[in-house]
């Protein structure tokens, strides 16, 4: 099962991918069967979790078998619910490319106006280009881009654009594939193959690898940048149980 799985993962394209997820995640809980680890955002403990990613950059028992969770939706629920008022105040929200593990949570909370976009995606309410958003200036209070901006042409016209559309004070998500050992983000246009970017990217269709200048990308488009360094705060026993990453940090973009 784990070599089918790996297969699919890794050859069919993104839309095919979600509308089959909606069975097998009926099907894989059975086969880890266990207490070793718990996804927090559908509350869920299994024996251990799937694997994920390429073969350049798989990650062992990171993938919830149920909702389909990785460790930064994990760490980014746990942030949600303890550092900010996303469950309790009003808010309009704008997730674009919106994640299955957050995506039936986030469209029954009352206390949000909730819409999705992607060029492809099924779940998408909306569907269009990032580097040219066709919304007006100002409308959303809080919006989540997780791990979009590494695919896209042009990330720093995109990064303006996400900004244009959020609303004085309110705050975007923004995380991206990032390599820690690496000062400057990594890219080259002579790169454009799908195996070599696989293999100087992490995916085959990434176009970028993100470094420690990310912040500053972001601060260059105009975001007021809040680093979150947030899963240090927490106990070594919730980091292993929820199975996060403890470099992650959270990108948070302020208007």
């Amino acid at each position: 099962m784990k070599k089918i799985y790996s297969f699919l993962l890794n050859t069919l394209p993104r839309p095919l991918l979600i509308r089959l997820s909606y069975a097998f995640k009926w099907v894989a809980p059975y086969f880890y069967y266990g207490n070793n680890v718990t996804c927090n955002v559908c509350g869920k403990s299994f024996s251990k979790f799937l694997s994920y990613g390429t073969k350049v950059s798989l990650r062992d028992n990171v993938l919830c078998p149920h909702c389909l969770s990785l460790e930064r939706h994990r760490l980014m629920w746990l942030y949600l619910n303890t550092k900010t008022d996303f469950f309790t105040s009003p808010k309009k929200v704008l997730h674009i490319a919106p994640e299955q593990c957050f995506y039936d949570k986030f469209k029954v909370q009352k206390n949000i106006e909730y819409t999705t976009a992607d060029l492809f995606s099924p779940l998408a309410d909306l569907k269009f280009d990032l580097h040219q958003i066709p919304l007006a200036d100002n409308l959303y209070d809080v919006i989540f881009c997780n791990h979009v901006l590494e695919h896209v042409e042009d990330d720093h016209q995109c990064m303006q654009e996400l900004l244009r559309i959020l609303k004085p004070g309110g705050w975007a998500i923004l995380q991206v594939p990032l390599d820690n050992s690496r000062e400057i983000t990594y890219e080259d246009k002579t790169i454009i193959s799908p195996l070599e970017r696989e293999k100087h990217y992490w995916q085959k269709d990434h176009l970028r690898l993100y470094g420690n200048d990310y912040a500053k990308k972001l601060s260059h488009a105009g975001f007021k940048v809040k680093e979150e360094n947030f899963v240090k705060t927490l106990p070594k026993e919730l980091i292993e149980k929820h199975r996060l990453a403890p470099e992650e940090i959270i990108y948070v973009g302020m208007k």
